[in-house]
């Protein structure tokens, strides 16, 4: 009924908004003068920034004649930014640059947001003196017609947009001299590229390019070609005669060759080869030293001669990149590399498999039971679980790469990954490889299949341990040094032994004591019988500040700690302690953990046990906050502490609350959940969320977030509801205190307390109802199907809270038609929340009872780089999977062999029992 009311009533035009939008900015005028600098005007950082324009356009300010560079946001409302665009040919005449970006705002992951221009106006081929362009960090799926026919156009920058394709009329920007059209999906190039004859730069890194066009050859100006991560398997040999040609970078594609011609290019000093499939290289790039061919099966060896006729050719390895909709591939005994979108890699060589095998993944949120942490252990990822387990490759060599942030603090620390292999978990061999500053592939070599994870630990000398003796030294450490003498063991055995720093405050503070020191902590472990047939001796450097020469023997304890127990001994009188001017040297039989503390307290172990514990605890604050737009959207995340200044900078933006919690100290791996009180629930079932509490396990190195939609059973119409979440230590136990005031009361060392936020929901005004737009109305919906998982009218509330800007994106990919978002934009113009609520439901309800929605839902997510949301929803749906299952179970209308296995049901050993 709607859409045909929307038929009958004519939507207002791009100039009658234009106009209102400008009424609309009144007092902005003056605050916008100050923004120009000379023939500069920067808009892009600024609130309103398109408003700031309009109302300067419409007062006809004279200085607007003289700006020659203009920088707008992209994350502006589109049809306010089209407008915009509009005016500049007649108000902006002499202008040479324009930049319109997004990437200025960040989501909850971090990742840089996409600005909203998906087109431009006609009328900008007006702007006559244009030469620069950058429409970069957009939504821009084609280019608009108007940019080929901007002929003074010398750089045009289109990164990171959603364009698959360029069109011919490119070739008439005569005066092009910089092209950059990097992470896109183009798939082919024109052919009137090549005429591009004065182009000096091209990058078209980051895409999904398979062949380049011979007509690339012509581009005679050319000195810098990026073509890097894509999946050229073949080059023209047009390439050889781009004679202008200094750098040329192909790195990361599937190339088996390259023109031999390359190597006689005048003026080349680059050549970027590594990572391909080189089997053919032309001796003179062999020997050349501008060319790089790491990760190339010939690099730095001589080329294979040519095979003779009729011998067979061998195909080349597979390269899949799958999208988030598929949980399994296929691998033949060709071998393939495959790419999956949670952040990982995998390459089977050829012959890993003898038959084809289909492998499963899945991405498990960590918890205690799956992540077998030791007591110094920092988590760096998620758990990855590959299917079948257990089977082992008939040749060495399949590459498993896991993407991680890497840790802030990284001396004597190191990064491996860790998996579950005979009942036990064990550390792979890993090597790290930089994607950017701040991520890092973390790499191995797989046995079999199993669990994965990355793990930052303090590092770890190992050693194997010979009848005839051998000395083990730490390598973050030098002082620390363990000497195994002759005849110590009878059979080899292997010895490990991992440092911990301590820092120089931890203890003083502890003890209260200036003086108090303490040497680094020692963990030494072994294979084999318990003790050693001779003493082994262990040299430990003095705490700080100490030396042998003036200490009193009085206060230097020498403390002992067996795990798995927790407590530490002070074993000084059961051992003889050679002193030196800056070492301690003792002899044991036995591996343990050893400490050397300086201080005057008599009685020392049960300080240790404290200040061990604090070793391991991290200080950090818990913030609720709620979205301004929809006060029942809250966002709870646990924090450390050296990160919430920036995190509140970055959401303060679009969201309110309190301010954050006091510090609380949590261990890695520690549960606790949020509770909300005083009137106030969750308003969803979430497989995180127990008896209406939300559950958190933290890892510091990890987004400890969850964003909830929140209701209540109060009236508010007549009144504000006051409520707050409180958070506890532990599990959900069977009751929850009401109110937090009796848990806070009893803050001692087992106090389950933590912390309480104060939750307002407001007023609502007339006939406003909580968590709808206006027109809209949500009737009883549920998509999908019991045995596939449904999602319910609130679990589509929390995904409409969550996409804010991208909607649009996500319904383009949902199949929406551009015309009818177009008109929800102007239904809902001023409510962002009733635009997306709008949209998401209405698709929905002709969704409804047909099979395959919620599938296409999580593709259009993923598509829309929404991959939080995507997560989320995979989430809900694997709980309803459960619960159906374990609905039929308990009806006895199948056996019970058709529940759904995890790693806790599964008939491979469960990772928390290794």
């Amino acid at each position: 009924m709607a859409a045909v009311v929307e038929e009958q009533e004519p939507e207002p035009s791009a100039a009658e908004d234009a106009a209102r939008d400008a009424t609309d900015a009144v007092a902005v005028g003056p605050g916008t003068l100050p923004l120009l600098a000379g023939n500069r005007l920067s808009l892009d950082l600024y609130p309103r920034g398109c408003h700031r324009l309009l109302h300067l356009c419409a007062q006809q300010v004279p200085q607007l004649l003289e700006v020659e560079f203009l920088q707008l946001s992209g994350h502006e409302d589109p049809r306010l930014l089209e407008a915009t665009l509009a005016q500049l040919p007649s108000s902006l005449p002499h202008l040479r640059s324009l930049v319109v970006k997004g990437g200025q705002h960040r989501d909850a992951q971090g990742a840089c947001l996409r600005g909203s221009l998906a087109t431009l106006p006609a009328g900008l081929n007006g702007l006559v003196r244009l030469a620069h362009l950058d429409l970069s960090f957009n939504s821009l799926e084609t280019l608009p017609a108007c940019v080929p026919q901007m002929c003074g156009l010398g750089a045009l920058l289109l990164s990171h947009n959603c364009l698959s394709e360029l069109p011919e009329a490119l070739g008439a920007l005569c005066a092009l001299t910089f092209l950059a059209v990097t992470h896109n999906r183009l798939q082919t190039l024109p052919t009137a590229l090549g005429s591009l004859s004065t182009l000096q730069r091209l990058d078209l890194s980051e895409n999904l390019l398979d062949t380049l066009p011979p007509e690339i050859g012509g581009l005679s100006s050319l000195a810098e070609l990026n073509l890097a991560s894509n999946r050229l398997q073949s080059l023209p040999a047009s390439l050889a005669g781009l004679r202008s040609l200094q750098l040329l970078v192909l790195h990361s594609n599937l190339l088996a060759s390259v023109p031999a011609g390359l190597a006689r290019l005048p003026l080349l000093t680059r050549l970027d080869l590594r990572d391909n499939q080189l089997r053919d290289v032309p001796p003179e790039l062999l020997d050349a030293p501008f060319v790089r061919l790491q990760g190339n099966p010939l690099s730095g060896s001589p080329p294979t001669p040519r095979s003779p006729p009729g011998t067979p050719v061998v195909p080349k390895m597979p390269s899949l990149l799958l999208s988030s909709d598929l949980d399994s591939f296929a691998v033949t005994p060709l071998g393939c590399s495959v790419t999956l979108t949670c952040g990982v890699r995998l390459r089977f060589p050829a012959g890993a498999t003898a038959t084809p095998v289909t492998v499963r993944y899945r991405l498990w949120l960590p918890e205690p039971r799956l992540v077998p942490l030791g007591p110094h252990d920092s988590l760096l990822s998620g758990v990855l679980e590959l299917q079948p387990h257990g089977v082992a490759f008939q040749q060495a060599g399949v590459g498993l790469w896991l993407l991680f942030v890497p840790p802030r603090a990284r001396r004597c620390r190191e990064v491996v990954v860790r998996t579950l292999s005979d009942n036990s978990w064990s550390d792979l061999e890993t090597h790290l490889e930089e994607e950017a500053p701040k991520r890092l592939w973390a790499h191995c070599q797989v046995p079999h299949f199993s669990w994965f994870l990355v793990v930052s630990r303090p590092v770890s000398d190992a050693c194997l341990v010979p009848p005839e003796g051998t000395l083990l030294c730490s390598s973050g450490h030098p002082g620390v040094k363990v000497t195994f003498p002759p005849g110590a063991t009878e059979e080899p055995r292997h010895v490990r032994m991992q440092v911990v720093r301590v820092g120089s405050r931890e203890l003083p503070a502890l003890l209260r004591e200036p003086e108090a020191a303490a040497s680094p902590l020692l963990c030494l472990s072994q294979s084999g019988p318990l003790s050693f047939l001779r003493p082994v001796t262990v040299q430990l450097p003095l705490p700080p500040g100490i030396t042998g020469l003036s200490l009193d023997r009085s206060c230097l304890h020498l403390l002992h700690r067996a795990p798995p127990a927790a407590t530490w001994d002070d074993i000084t009188a059961q051992v003889a302690l050679e002193l030196t001017h800056l070492y301690a040297r003792f002899q044991v039989t036995r591996f343990s953990w050893y400490w050397l503390w300086y201080t005057t307290k008599a009685c020392v172990g049960g300080l240790a046990r404290k200040a061990w514990e604090r070793l391991r605890l991290h200080r950090v604050n818990l913030i609720a906050l709620q979205r301004r737009r929809d006060p029942e959207q809250v966002l709870l995340q646990c924090l450390p502490r050296h990160k919430v200044d920036a995190t509140l900078r970055r959401l303060l933006e679009r969201y309110r609350g309190p301010e954050p919690s006091d510090t609380v100290e949590v261990f890695e791996g520690e549960k606790f959940f949020a509770a909300f009180e005083r009137g106030i629930a969750v308003d969803a079932d979430r497989p995180d969320c127990v008896e209406g509490r939300v559950c958190f396990v933290f890892y510091s190195h990890l987004k400890n977030l969850k964003e909830v939609y929140v209701t209540t059973a109060l009236d508010r119409r007549a009144q504000a509801v006051r409520g707050q979440v409180s958070f506890y230590r532990g599990e959900v136990p069977a009751e929850v205190p009401e109110e937090a005031e009796a848990a806070r009361q009893r803050r001692g060392a087992d106090a389950l307390w933590m912390a309480t936020l104060p939750i307002k929901l407001p007023r609502l005004r007339g006939s406003e109802e909580p968590a709808q737009g206006p027109g809209l109305s949500l009737a009883p919906l549920n998509l999908g199907d019991a045995e596939t998982g449904f999602l319910t009218q609130s679990n589509l509330l929390n995904v409409a809270g969550r996409l804010g800007p991208d909607w649009p994106a996500v319904a383009l990919h949902l199949g929406v038609p551009y015309r009818q978002l177009q008109r929800i934009r102007h239904e809902f113009r001023d409510d962002l929340d009733g635009q997306i609520r709008h949209m998401l439901f209405s698709w929905a309800e002709r969704q409804a009872g047909q099979p395959g929605a919620v599938g296409l839902l999580v593709q259009a997510l993923e598509q829309s780089d929404r991959r939080d949301v995507a997560e989320e929803v995979r989430a809900v749906l694997e709980l309803g999977r459960r619960k159906y299952q374990e609905g039929i179970r308990r009806t006895s209308l199948a056996p019970g062999d058709l529940a759904l296995r995890g790693p806790s049901s599964s008939p491979s050993p469960e990772p928390a029992q290794a």
